[in-house]
């Protein structure tokens, strides 16, 4: 197959010490540094990247202003989700002014950081989400398998909002387990506001655990999601599992198995492209 051209639905930026930015911290070494659009340049000398999704990596306004102003001209990021605190009154306020920024396309809350797994059905965050579907934005869902019966509640009660799962959910990869994962992410697929991402999938497997392992669970994703499924790097946070750029989308590409141009096109570049609303 020959190497594709890519949207990347899922990457990161931070300065240690920067606005708002507290993690990582000096226990993840390989990432414990600064990650700039540069370093995304150098890291993916060679690949046909036609631009990426930045996302938000830190729970704070500071951050996420960062985010804009970094990516404002900077043409490799074509859209920034960034992030607001969605229980705050002052919240609707917040996503108006952060959606007159030309390349806002979501937001993301870290519900995989809430202990409360029923959060997202709180009543005291439906004008912000009101106002996210007011301003066109996607709600980009950071969970792990608790969650996936809630955000079904959650995608039945607003039908009108792209939802698109990080990381596949982040299923047990580490110790091989499918179940519950596979019926209830199967559940979701049958909504048509909800995509998934397969990114994220490396750094939920054991120190050392071969990357093959991840069959079932791709093929899993795509089966279920078909062109709703977009690739993502998660680079930086692909390198603490000793990945680089490139080998991730090798190992996808070896992974989804004969993918025909369409579909090919389709699940590197053109899915993300439908789901954030870029050109």
């Amino acid at each position: 197959m020959r190497r594709p051209r890519i949207v990347d639905s899922h990457q990161h930026f931070w300065r240690i010490g920067g606005p708002g930015q507290v993690w990582p911290d000096a226990d993840l070494p390989l990432l414990h540094r600064d990650f700039l659009p540069d370093d995304l340049r150098a890291a993916t000398v060679g690949i046909d990247l036609a631009g990426t999704i930045l996302i938000q990596s830190q729970p704070d306004d500071r951050d996420t202003d960062w985010m804009f102003e970094l990516a404002e001209n900077d043409p490799l990021v074509l859209g920034v989700v960034g992030w607001v605190a969605l229980e705050a009154d002052t919240a609707p306020a917040r996503i108006a002014q952060l959606a007159a920024w030309p390349k806002c396309v979501g937001l993301r809350p870290m519900l995989q950081s809430i202990e409360d797994s029923d959060w997202i059905l709180r009543a005291d965050l439906a004008p912000a989400i009101k106002a996210m579907l007011a301003q066109g934005l996607r709600f980009d869902a950071l969970v792990q398998p608790r969650h996936l019966p809630v955000l079904a509640r959650f995608a039945e009660r607003w039908p009108d909002l792209s939802i698109v799962i990080d990381h596949g959910a982040k299923p047990p990869a580490s110790d091989h387990i499918l179940d519950p994962w596979r019926g209830e992410l199967a559940v979701l697929a049958r909504y048509p506001n909800i995509w998934c991402k397969l990114s994220g999938l490396r750094t939920e497997q054991a120190s050392g655990q071969a990357a093959d392992a991840l069959a079932p669970f791709v093929a899993h994703i795509l089966a279920c999601f078909g062109d709703r499924t977009m690739w993502g790097s998660d680079w930086p946070v692909l390198l603490h599992s000793g990945d680089a750029y490139q080998d991730w989308i090798d190992l996808t590409a070896r992974l989804v198995g004969d993918l025909d141009a369409m579909q090919n096109t389709r699940l590197f570049e053109g899915a993300a492209r439908a789901f954030y609303g870029l050109a």
